[in-house]
């Protein structure tokens, strides 16, 4: 199967959602970031995946959906196989079942595979060795959360942070360094760090 890399936000206890939505204020360079890495892929006759789970399909607004420039496919276990939608989006009953697409009917028109939430979504892929790597929007303060992303990111486990210059080969920018801040000097002023983290072999 196709690697895949997980791409998060999450407060500093691995929190990522609240009432199907984000915790925290929108963080619109965050949220660019997110955008050009998911779109940006290796070849131009090839568009990249993001994988989700229905709840997080739910919480895009509908003008905005589906992402634009990648191949969107939802899994929801409402749905038997695989399903393509009007609006162009690809419905699949499992994880599994996405993937199996992905190296059969999306083989040489996939690029690379992003599973982007929620947290069974992303429980589900840390379960499979082709997970390879998770980008990693640090939000630095806790806030109220009821879905957390299931693995703690610390060093001296099974994955590992990696080095800056090697960030910016695989994302393919210079990713911003350190603390980045929005909505400076309001109540919202929301800090946050950009990271990647691999799987130890």
């Amino acid at each position: 199967m196709r690697e895949l890399t997980l791409i998060l936000a999450s407060t500093p206890k691995m929190g990522i959602g609240l009432s199907g939505t984000l915790p925290w204020p929108s963080l619109k360079k965050e949220m660019a970031y997110f955008a050009r890495v998911t779109k940006r892929s290796p070849s131009p006759n090839v568009q990249n995946v993001v994988i989700m789970g229905r709840k997080t399909w739910d919480s895009i607004p509908a003008k905005f959906r589906p992402l634009p420039d990648r191949l969107n496919i939802v899994v929801s276990r409402s749905i038997g196989g695989v399903e393509k939608r009007e609006d162009k989006s690809l419905w699949a009953g499992s994880l599994e079942k996405a993937l199996q697409w992905v190296g059969e009917d999306g083989k040489g028109k996939a690029g690379r595979v992003f599973v982007i939430g929620g947290a069974e979504i992303y429980k589900a892929a840390l379960g499979l060795r082709e997970t390879r790597r998770v980008l990693l929007t640090r939000v630095e303060r806790e806030w109220e959360c009821d879905a957390v992303f299931p693995l703690e990111l610390k060093e001296g486990g099974e994955w590992q942070r990696v080095e800056q210059q090697k960030m910016d080969e695989w994302v393919g920018e210079e990713v911003p360094r350190g603390r980045q801040v929005e909505k400076e000097g309001t109540d919202d002023e929301t800090g946050y760090e950009f990271e990647m983290w691999e799987r130890v072999d």
